[in-house]
């Protein structure tokens, strides 16, 4: 394994929670699919559409999304919010977050 797919491993591991994360501050706002894929990679969170749909489909049925059909328009679209609990979970996970990012500022760097 090169060194590029070694590092590539390590960065999706590493974003995989922050997904979590910024889908559910995203989606305080409804919001659906692949309106919220180009959100997340406009801020920088690119994400793949077969990562992010059973997301959304895991955090709905643990009950941190909910979810409905608008069928105004000439394609159905299943558009998602994040649930009492799920902003209860945002804090905690952004709390957690900073703490962990603050924790690794203070780390000495390589000179």
């Amino acid at each position: 394994m090169s060194d590029d797919e070694i590092l590539d491993t390590h960065l999706q591991e590493l974003r995989r929670g922050t997904v979590v994360l910024a889908c559910l501050r995203l989606l305080e706002r409804p919001g659906y699919g692949y309106g919220l894929l180009e959100e997340l990679a406009a801020r920088g969170f690119a994400t793949d559409a077969n990562t992010l749909y059973p997301l959304l489909r895991r955090l709905e049925k643990q009950g941190y999304l909910t979810s409905e059909w608008n069928t105004d328009e000439a394609r159905p679209r299943k558009f998602y919010r994040t649930s009492t609990t799920g902003h209860t979970l945002a804090r905690s996970l952004t709390a957690e977050f900073r703490s962990i990012a603050d924790a690794i500022a203070a780390l000495p760097e390589e000179d």
